[in-house]
């Protein structure tokens, strides 16, 4: 078990039911409690250790939303999301924790404003679909490379769904499918570099009731948000993890 001041273990917990929220109701939050992870944890340990947390969140997630996907989206991000993780595992075999962190917090920011570029083009009723093919391609990659590095690939999956103007429920939905196919995925490559051993299953167990209750409170929250609250929060609460992991 990591050697932790009271105060990191605090931030550890709120960073747990933020997990928890954020599978069943903020997707974007989830980007606050991965900066925070690696600023409390070595990085390697914390990515190992952020995994096993949203892989828990995600049986909540599944249970609550489950019958909401929409698997025509799932299936045409299927192939760039696994480029996207092939080329997240060779970036990790080259490049330090800190070159990682600002990489994505670029990606993050450029997703945020292209996302809102093409929002605002499709409110005029010109440029083309956000189902173009290259659109998926692009965010489908950048997914799957960023979860893959960081465990953040929320965020840019969030920009992805809310460029499609997809409703809440199909959104989270969606969205529970894609991170629970994609987190088992990356659990195997995980154990082989080394970022989950005993320690780090010891700190989890002791944050995964933290998660489970984030996971309750997300779904009463999520049943009390309209629309447009719900893409606001989500926008906001990837430009501050992005800054964050650039700062």
């Amino acid at each position: 078990m990591p050697d932790l001041l009271p105060w990191a273990w605090a931030l550890l917990a709120l960073c747990a039911v933020v997990v928890g929220i954020s599978k069943t109701a903020l997707p974007g939050a989830n980007t606050i409690s991965i900066a925070l992870f690696a600023a409390i944890l070595p990085a390697r340990t914390s990515t190992g250790a952020m995994l096993l947390l949203l892989i828990v969140g995600d049986v909540f997630a599944l249970l609550t939303y489950r019958r909401h996907a929409h698997w025509p989206t799932l299936l045409r991000l299927a192939p760039a999301v696994l480029v996207g993780l092939a080329l997240g595992a060779g970036f990790l075999l080259v490049a330090d924790n800190t070159v990682v962190k600002r990489v994505i917090g670029v990606i993050l920011l450029i997703m945020v404003v292209i996302t809102l570029w093409r929002r605002r083009v499709a409110s005029t009723g010109t440029g083309d679909t956000p189902h173009n093919r290259f659109v998926t391609v692009g965010y489908g990659a950048m997914g799957g490379f960023t979860t893959m590095v960081a465990n953040a690939g929320g965020p840019v999956m969030s920009m992805y769904f809310l460029a499609m103007r997809t409703p809440v429920m199909v959104f989270l939905g969606t969205s529970a499918w894609f991170f629970a196919i994609v987190n088992w995925t990356k659990l195997p490559v995980m154990v082989g570099l080394g970022l989950i051993d005993v320690p780090v299953l010891l700190l989890d167990l002791t944050l995964v009731p933290l998660v489970v209750a984030g996971a309750f409170a997300g779904r009463w929250l999520a049943k009390r948000l309209d629309q447009r609250l719900f893409d606001r929060i989500v926008t906001i609460l990837t430009v501050v993890g992005a800054l964050y992991l650039l700062v």
